[in-house]
This record gives C-alpha cells, sequence and structure tokens, in this order.
C-alpha cells in the first residue's frame, strides 16, 4: 500500500450514509457546541495577558486579526464539512485530499491539539475551584491541588473534573448537546453583564496610549490570543451526529465566529477601558476590573460563570477529541477497539474512556503552562493542512458535490494559510522542538503499526 494511498470519494460518503451514531444536531446545537469550546480560558485569562504584556489597549486589534485568520480558515472547513459529512474533521478531510500518510500526521497533531487543551482546561479550572473555595474559606490540601513539578502529588480536582464531563459524553450526544446549550446560554449571559456593567465605568484615559507596542505588540498579541479562538474546529468533528451536515455545519461554523468575535471585541474594549492595560498580567482580568469599582457581586458572578464556562469548554474538546480517534479507528490507523459504539448510548465508550484517562493523567500531573504552550502550534497546522485541501479538491475534484463552497477562491484559503504561518512564526522556539518531536513519535507508530493495518484501498 502506498504511502500517499486516497481515501475514495465514494466510500467516504458511503460510510456516513451507514453510520450508527444518531443524527440529531441541528445548526443551533452545532454553534453551540463551537461557542463552548471557544469561550472559555482564553478569554477568562489570555485577554488580561495579551493586553498588558503585548498589545495595550490595541489588544482588540489584534482581537480582530485573530479572528479574521479563524473566519478565513472556518469557510475552508465549512466547504470540506459538506463534502465529507464524517466524524474526524481535519483527519477525514485531508485523507481525501493527500492521503494516508499526511492524513495520520494531522491525525496525530489533532490529538496533541485536543489531549493537551483538554488537560489544560482541567487545569484552569481546578485552579478558578480552589480559588473559589479559598474564598469561602476553604481551603483544600496543597498535595492533592497542585502537579509534582510544583511541589504537589497531584491536581485532583482537574483529575476528577475530567471524569465528570467524561460520563457526560458517554451518556450520549443528544443528551449532551442539551447539558452544552443550557451552559451556553448562561456564558453568553455572563459575557454580557461583564460587557454591559463595566461600560458604566469606563475611564478613556485608560486607551492611551492605544498600541504602545507598535504593530510587533499587536501582532504579538495575536498570536498570543490565538488560544481564544482554538476549538471553533469542534463543529466540524460532529457532521456525522448532524441532521443535514451539508447545511448545519457551515451555518454552525459561521454563527459560531460571528458571535464570539463580537463578545471578545467588546470584552476587550471595556477592559481596556476599565483598568490600565498594565494591570492586566492576572489570572482574572475580569474579576479583577470589577473589584477595582467594588462590583464584588458582579465579580463573583464572573468568576463562577468561568468555572461553568471552562465546563462546556472541556467537554466539548473531549467529545472532538474523541471522534477524531472513532474515525481514525475504523481507518485501521488505531486498534479497531477504539471504534466501538455503545449498543444502548450510541457512542463511541471505549475511546471515551480512553481518552479521560490520559487527558486526566495529563491534568493531574502537568502543569498549565507546560499544558498550554503546544495548543495553538497544534491547531495553526491544522488550519493549513485545511486551507490547503480545500483549494486542491477545488482544483483535482471538481466533480463532488459541494452544498457549501467557500467564496472568492483562491483567495480565502491563501488567506487562511497565511495568517496561520503567519502566527507559527510569531510562537517560541520550544515551542517547535516540541511539536516537532510529537510528530516524530507519530511518525514511528505509523510506520510500525499504522500502516500495515490500514482499512482503505488505494485509490489510483
Amino acid at each position: 500500500m502506498g504511502l500517499f494511498t486516497k481515501k475514495d470519494v465514494t466510500q467516504i460518503l458511503d460510510e456516513a450514509e451507514h453510520t450508527k451514531l444518531n443524527k440529531v444536531l441541528t445548526p443551533k446545537d452545532l454553534a453551540a457546541l463551537g461557542i463552548a469550546s471557544v469561550v472559555g480560558t482564553g478569554i477568562f485569562v489570555i485577554s488580561g495577558v495579551a493586553a498588558s504584556q503585548y498589545a495595550g489597549p490595541a489588544v482588540i486589534i489584534s482581537f480582530i486579526i485573530t479572528a479574521l485568520a479563524a473566519f478565513f480558515a472556518g469557510l475552508s472547513y465549512a466547504e470540506l464539512a459538506s463534502m465529507f459529512p464524517l466524524a474526524g474533521s481535519t483527519y477525514t478531510y485531508t485523507y481525501a485530499a493527500f492521503g494516508e500518510l499526511i492524513a495520520w500526521i494531522i491525525g496525530w497533531d489533532l490529538m496533541l491539539e485536543y489531549l493537551v487543551s483538554a488537560a489544560a482546561v482541567a487545569s484552569g479550572w481546578s485552579a478558578y475551584f480552589v480559588s473559589l473555595l479559598k474564598n469561602a474559606g476553604i481551603s483544600l490540601p496543597h498535595a492533592l491541588t497542585t502537579t509534582p513539578i510544583n511541589g504537589g502529588i497531584i491536581d485532583l480536582p482537574a483529575v476528577i473534573i475530567t471524569f465528570l464531563v467524561s460520563w457526560l459524553l458517554y451518556l450520549g450526544i443528544k443528551e449532551t448537546a442539551t447539558s452544552n446549550n443550557i451552559v451556553v446560554v448562561l456564558k453568553l449571559l455572563l459575557l454580557i453583564v461583564f460587557i454591559v456593567v463595566g461600560a458604566q465605568h469606563i475611564n478613556p484615559a485608560n486607551w492611551h496610549p492605544f498600541a504602545p507596542f507598535g504593530w510587533k505588540g499587536i501582532m504579538g498579541g495575536a498570536a498570543i490570543i490565538f488560544f481564544t479562538f482554538v476549538g471553533f474546529d469542534a463543529v466540524s468533528t460532529a457532521a456525522e451526529e448532524t441532521r443535514n451536515p451539508g447545511r448545519d455545519v457551515p451555518l454552525g461554523l459561521i454563527y459560531t465566529l460571528i458571535v464570539v468575535t463580537i463578545l471578545y471585541i467588546g470584552v476587550a474594549l471595556v477592559l481596556t477601558g476599565m483598568v490600565s492595560y498594565k494591570e492586566l498580567n492576572l489570572a482574572d482580568p475580569l474579576a479583577y476590573a470589577l473589584n477595582k469599582y467594588h462590583l464584588t457581586w458582579v465579580a463573583n458572578f464572573i468568576s463562577i460563570g468561568a468555572l461553568i464556562g471552562m465546563v462546556a469548554t472541556l467537554l466539548v474538546t473531549l467529545y472532538g477529541q474523541t471522534r477524531v480517534f472513532l474515525a481514525m479507528a475504523r481507518d485501521g490507523l488505531l486498534p479497531k477497539v477504539f471504534g466501538k459504539i455503545h449498543e444502548k448510548h450510541k457512542t463511541p465508550h471505549v475511546i471515551t474512556w480512553a481518552t479521560a484517562v490520559v487527558t486526566a493523567i495529563f491534568a493531574g500531573l502537568l502543569p498549565i503552562d507546560i499544558l498550554a504552550e503546544l495548543t495553538n502550534i497544534g491547531t495553526l497546522f491544522a488550519f493549513v493542512l485545511v486551507s490547503f485541501g480545500v483549494w486542491y479538491l477545488r482544483a483535482k475534484r471538481p466533480d463532488i458535490e459541494r452544498k457549501f463552497k467557500t467564496p472568492l477562491m483562491p483567495l480565502v484559503p491563501i488567506l487562511a494559510a497565511g495568517f496561520s504561518i503567519y502566527l507559527m512564526a510569531s510562537l517560541p522556539v520550544q515551542t517547535w522542538w516540541r511539536f516537532g518531536a510529537w510528530l516524530l513519535v507519530g511518525l514511528v507508530i505509523y510506520f510500525a503499526y499504522s500502516r500495515f493495518h490500514s482499512k482503505v484501498k488505494e485509490v489510483k
């Protein structure tokens, strides 16, 4: 079998037609999944860091630049999802466009993106949880709330929340979507309350100087706050469980990006107007700004909302990981046991719990900074491949039905890839080394196991 064996389009569509997963999700459910995944740790933490260390009040422009990169990539995702309505997202798309080896590389990359991101969110949730308990006069043992590198034994709250969310995923996607929709409404309400209340305490003097670090600082801020947009591609991993994926997945992606971009710009505008950007290098910048104006009840509401928001983000991140694993297992690149579907709940239960175990180990034993630093580069790498993939397939396979077409071809994919590559180049060198090591391990596994167990027939 050749290293660049491609999946036949007929085979892909046949898999989508005969899937055992429940097709119950609507555009509203998909948008909720996307918003839940995107609005989380990033906006509650990274926004303040980006303003104080990189862009100043011009972090608003950083958000716009990052939103454009995500939007261009989202249009490419939308076309590919309408062509191949299967679980697996970028993995499935690159299999059809570039073949098995590249598909394995991107699948392995997605494992890094989702596992590390989920573990980072679980760690962030634990930090907020421990802080809230402390404010209430309850102190948990240091050894059970801190990773070994930082002097503890295990971050137990991070482990517990990972298993609780995985249990919800195990019960079924419809139950998960219903719960998620409720959480998303609460999360959106949280940010709207911050914008409305905070806007009454804006001091325009805090917006001067607007760009204290210049254009370089604005772009550096864009590279950092890219983390706040990570996860919107989880919408496409749900294509196989969507009622009308050709229509609903593009709508879900576009709705997600529009809503979160408007909210992010509003939050950034109010946050930097309430307090000087120099004061925002904090883990809880939104709560800090509110407390400065003695809005304690709103600050507490924001903190509790952050916990809720991170639970929703963790849920969708774990969901996306299990669907990528499912697609790879069905192709034979991972052991077939990972592709089993539960008879009652109609969910991939084996891989759900396997993912929970690995994520819990990462979250419980590794600090959040180590977990988070690889998330951006993995996601941006996926964006680049998706962008080139939609361009390539438009030229090589114009016969495939596309219920959604990326506009302004080939400009949009070129812009998406260009933005992503530029942001990747802005990341630290050590992040590139760790990313390379991860890919090397993946190649060893592919040539030792996956290549010889692949079920995909070669397409000439």
